[in-house]
């Protein structure tokens, strides 16, 4: 066996966020010396959010024609959301550029949910999109089509967060990791404060249509108003109403100003 090729193996599967759950099973086939072999994998993913998804991984590694070396060529992944029905099924490829979609990552795509990935073109130039899956359309191998949403299309991710009235936001390393965990297409824990009044919520980031999704603590989607421009316009209200209390005095005012100017008796 080729202690290199192993330790090689070792960490590519740490890079695309596989741990170091499989090195052992990894050595254990690689000395049998077969010409491809799979690791299977089963494991509850709840994502810090009450659900119990089920994923199924099946790692695929692949022997060369010419040598002794191993590649880890791709990653089929199962996702069952509810027991006895057909879990949703993607096979993600190996890059060997770095680029490669993590576990996590996959996971959060076959979620539905949008991932912000440092990627690079067949002739090696680099870019930033964000990823979604687009479960209403397939490509020839059976995978789901990926849609990209590049830098240029104009999704602010910061700017849709501070729309919101979120506590996490005013502490700069909170709101680093916020982002940062978004961008990983995570669902994220935070706090919202409307009129000082607190709430734990769910946010993901909405490339698409280049806003931010909401949930409340039960994770139901909700069309939550954007807090800023609520508070803005419940600011403004106040204003108005306070400017509709002071009509009747002005009135009063204006009648005495009049009734003075005609020298009439007040």
């Amino acid at each position: 066996m080729n202690e290199k090729n192993l330790e090689y193996l070792k960490d590519q599967l740490k890079y695309t966020g596989m741990g170091e759950t499989f090195e052992t099973e990894l050595k254990e086939k690689m000395q049998k010396g077969d010409k491809d072999f799979k690791i299977i994998h089963s494991g509850i993913m709840n994502n810090g959010v009450p659900n119990n998804d089920t994923l199924t991984v099946e790692l695929n590694f692949k022997k060369s024609d010419q040598s002794d070396i191993y590649f880890f060529n791709s990653y089929h992944v199962n996702l069952q959301k509810e027991e006895n029905k057909p879990g949703l099924e993607q096979t993600f490829y190996i890059n060997n550029d770095g680029t490669s979609i993590t576990l996590k990552e996959a996971y959060n795509l076959m979620e539905g949910r949008s991932v912000n990935k440092d990627l690079k073109t067949k002739e090696g130039e680099s870019y930033n999109a964000w990823l979604k899956m687009d479960f209403k359309e397939s490509e020839s191998n059976g995978n789901f089509k990926i849609n990209h949403f590049h830098q240029n299309y104009g999704y602010d991710l910061e700017g849709s967060l501070e729309k919101h009235s979120i506590k996490e936001l005013q502490t700069p390393n909170y709101k680093e990791n916020l982002m940062s965990s978004l961008k990983k297409g995570n669902l994220q824990s935070v706090t919202f404060v409307v009129n000082g009044v607190e709430s734990k919520m769910f946010v993901e980031a909405n490339p698409q249509f280049k806003t931010l999704n909401v949930y409340d603590g039960s994770l139901q989607r909700i069309n939550h108003r954007e807090s800023k421009q609520q508070k803005q316009s419940e600011s403004k209200d106040k204003n108005v109403s306070k400017d509709n209390d002071d009509e009747p005095a002005q009135k009063e005012q204006n009648s005495t100003a009049r009734k003075r100017k005609a020298g009439k008796s007040v």
